[in-house]
């Protein structure tokens, strides 16, 4: 069960996020905010409503019995019973009312808590409702990238100071056996991560950095999107569908000169930096290319959590939490950095910036583990079991306080619009 919090933590993430979720769709228009109707992204501005709604109605309605703030919120906002597509055809509200309901949910919220310790019930409704709020934060955050939008101006952003270079080579990594996913006094649990339990790993060789854009960018000049040996199946066939022959934001330059689009920005491709917004099935194509492969999730996990006399830590670094100095996130640098920066966050064996940066593709189907049962939002996880990829870390934007090294991200293979790279490891001798 979820472990007591204060209630002026409480007040804080919510007030965090709501500030975050403001910064993202400050200066867009009217067009901006409907956008086209695409598969990957929602109607941003049907997208913030139905994140205060799920607030509203996973705590105040359907756990303290409150009526309905909006009479007909259930049927615009309810994202499981209206279809996608249907999103942009709704009578939604003006973004000006939309904004309104989200800071009367908002104070309601923080008004009904007291002072002190929260009970256990809105300790974890609260934390999971307003890293709900996180992700789509996130999603709006790539959706602005995807629809070509202004950068976003966050207010705790700033610029990466100098340019740390690339950092090759694999660290050793020993077998063992140990826990993996959650315990159950862990302070707080996602539905995904019941219940802890053991598993054991093999000896394995795993890259020091994620794989940098100069590596994928080798990968892509020596013809990678037009040989069809390092592609399985359904890779070639979602390839030669989607007509791919690099990444997605790239741009050519010229003869052996990559751009990339940054938003509504096209900038040289910076060649130390992770490579971004590459889905699984470009990601194991190119670890097919290179002779290498992608990483089990129980190898992430076990690389990332590893500490002194067999100790599991809650980040590659420590159980310390996640700062400017360890990992690249809370949208701190607005975009990927070097993957040679962030030393302080290195593993117990030296791998780097396992948390933050860009989310790291795994080789594991996204399922259950023993012990599992779906918490209050039942949709979930349940749902993508079986079709989706594991990813793990978190990216650039990712909120340092709700992700560690236990956090199971998942997306389609096909899915190259997320905040996506991956990290390799050596083929077994």
């Amino acid at each position: 069960m979820t472990q007591p919090v204060a209630t002026d933590y409480l007040r804080e993430i919510m007030r965090d996020a709501n500030t975050r979720t403001l910064e993202l769709v400050h200066g867009l228009d009217a067009q901006q905010l409907i956008g086209p109707k695409l598969d990957i992204v929602n109607p941003l501005q049907w997208e913030i409503g139905h994140v205060a709604w799920f607030h509203e109605y996973f705590i105040l309605r359907q756990k303290y019995g409150r009526e309905k703030i909006l009479a007909e919120g259930d049927s615009i906002y309810d994202s499981i019973a209206i279809h996608h597509h249907t999103r942009w055809d709704l009578p939604l509200f003006s973004i000006d009312d939309t904004l309104k309901y989200i800071a009367d949910v908002h104070d309601i919220l923080i008004e009904r808590l007291g002072e002190g310790m929260a009970s256990e019930q809105d300790s974890y409704l609260y934390q999971f409702t307003t890293f709900h709020q996180d992700m789509h934060n996130e999603a709006y955050t790539y959706t602005r990238q995807t629809l070509g939008y202004p950068t976003p101006k966050f207010a705790l952003a700033a610029p990466e100071e100098s340019e740390a270079g690339s950092l090759p080579g694999d660290v050793d990594i020993p077998g063992g056996t140990f826990l993996i996913g959650s315990p159950n006094d862990a302070p707080f649990v996602f539905d995904n991560e019941k219940w802890a339990h053991a598993v054991t790993v093999a000896p394995f060789r795993m890259a020091r950095a994620q794989v940098t854009n100069a590596e994928f960018a080798a990968f892509v000049d020596d013809g990678g999107y037009e040989t069809e040996a390092f592609w399985d199946a359904d890779g070639w066939k979602w390839r030669t569908e989607n007509d791919a022959v690099h990444p997605v934001y790239w741009q050519s330059g010229g003869q052996g000169k990559w751009l990339i689009r940054k938003f509504d920005t096209v900038i040289d491709l910076p060649p130390n930096q992770a490579i971004i917004h590459v889905n699984w099935y470009e990601a194991n194509a190119y670890c097919r290319w290179a002779k290498r492969r992608l990483p089990s999730e129980a190898e992430w996990e076990f690389a990332a959590t590893a500490g002194e006399n067999g100790q599991k830590r809650a980040y590659p670094w420590g159980n310390s939490a996640p700062d400017a100095n360890t990992a690249n996130l809370d949208g701190r640098g607005i975009g990927v950095i070097d993957v040679a920066a962030r030393p302080a966050g290195d593993s117990l064996h030296g791998v780097r910036q396992m948390i933050g940066n860009v989310w790291e593709w795994t080789d594991t189907t996204f399922g259950a583990f023993p012990g599992f049962s779906p918490d209050d939002y039942k949709e979930y996880s349940e749902p993508l079991f079986g079709t989706t990829r594991v990813l793990r870390g978190g990216a650039w934007p990712t909120r340092g306080r709700m992700v560690d090294s236990t956090y199971r991200n998942f997306y389609g293979p096909d899915r190259r619009d997320v905040l996506a790279g991956f990290r390799t490891c050596a083929l077994q001798a």
